[in-house]
C-alpha cells in the first residue's frame, strides 16, 4: 500500500503547562454525522440512495456485529472510488463552506471559543476522515486534529482500508497518548457518544452531552438579524 491519508501536519505542541482541551465533532461541535452528510453531499440524493441500497449486505452485517469500522471502509469504497486526497482536499473545503451554517452547534461554538481566550491548546478528536474534517479545524483555528487516516493506494486512490482503528473508543485516548505523552491529563473532553467515554475519563471536567443548540433557520436568522438592526418583524 501507498502513504495514508493523515493528519499529521495538522497538529503544534502546547505550551509547557497549557491547558489542553479535546473536542469529539460529530454530535458535539456539530449536529449531526458530518461524514455522512459530506457523502451525501458529495455524490447527490439519487447515487446516495443506489448506494444504500447497494450496501444492503454490509448494512445488514452492521446491524448484528455493531462494527463501525468496516461499514464505514464499505462506504468510502461504495461513495468515494478513485478520489484522490486533493480532490476530496477540495470538496471537503466546498463541504465545509456550504453546510457551516447548518450544521455547527451554537452553543458548542461559544464554550469552544471561550477555551480559546483562556489560552487552551484546542483538539479535536474524531472518528470521522481527519481529511474531511480539516476545513471545519482550520476555520475553528483548532491547535490539533485527530481523526481516522485513510490508505492511499499505489494509484493515488483511497482503498477503502483505515491506517489502523477507527478513531473512537480507547483509540481516542491512544491518539491522545501518542500525540501529547502517555501521561496527558485533559482540563476538558467533550464528547455525545460511548465513543467519547474513555476520552472523557482522562478529563478534569467531562462534559457528555452538554451542548444542545441546533442551528438557526434562515428564517430565524433573518428575523434576529432585523431584531438586531431595529426593523420591524413580518
Amino acid at each position: 500500500m501507498g502513504d495514508m491519508g493523515t493528519e499529521d501536519a495538522f497538529r503544534q505542541s502546547p505550551a509547557p503547562g497549557q491547558a489542553i482541551v479535546a473536542f469529539d465533532f460529530d454530535g458535539t461541535l456539530t449536529v449531526r454525522d458530518s461524514f455522512t452528510a459530506f457523502l451525501k453531499w458529495k455524490v447527490g440524493p439519487e447515487r446516495w440512495r443506489t448506494g444504500l441500497l447497494a450496501m444492503a449486505p454490509q448494512l445488514a452485517a452492521y446491524a448484528v456485529d455493531r462494527d463501525r469500522q468496516k461499514l464505514k471502509e464499505a462506504a468510502v469504497r461504495r461513495f468515494m472510488p478513485y478520489t484522490s486526497p486533493v480532490a476530496l482536499a477540495v470538496e471537503a473545503e466546498q463541504f465545509a463552506r456550504e453546510r457551516w451554517d447548518g450544521l455547527m452547534r451554537p452553543d458548542a461554538l461559544r464554550v469552544w471559543e471561550d477555551w480559546g481566550r483562556r489560552g487552551a491548546h484546542r483538539a479535536i478528536v474524531t472518528a470521522s476522515p481527519a481529511l474531511t474534517v480539516r476545513a471545519f479545524a482550520e476555520r475553528l483555528g483548532a491547535d490539533t486534529l485527530l481523526g481516522t487516516d485513510l490508505v492511499i493506494g499505489d494509484k493515488g486512490w483511497f482503498t477503502g482500508a483505515f491506517e489502523g482503528d477507527n478513531c473512537r473508543g480507547e483509540e481516542k485516548v491512544r491518539r491522545l497518548r501518542a500525540a501529547f505523552g502517555p501521561e496527558v491529563r485533559l482540563a476538558a473532553a467533550y464528547g455525545d457518544t460511548s465513543g467519547d467515554t474513555e476520552m472523557l475519563a482522562i478529563a478534569d471536567i467531562a462534559g457528555f452531552r452538554v451542548f444542545k443548540e441546533r442551528p438557526a433557520t434562515r428564517a430565524g436568522a433573518a428575523r434576529a438579524r432585523r431584531r438586531s438592526a431595529g426593523s420591524p418583524t413580518s
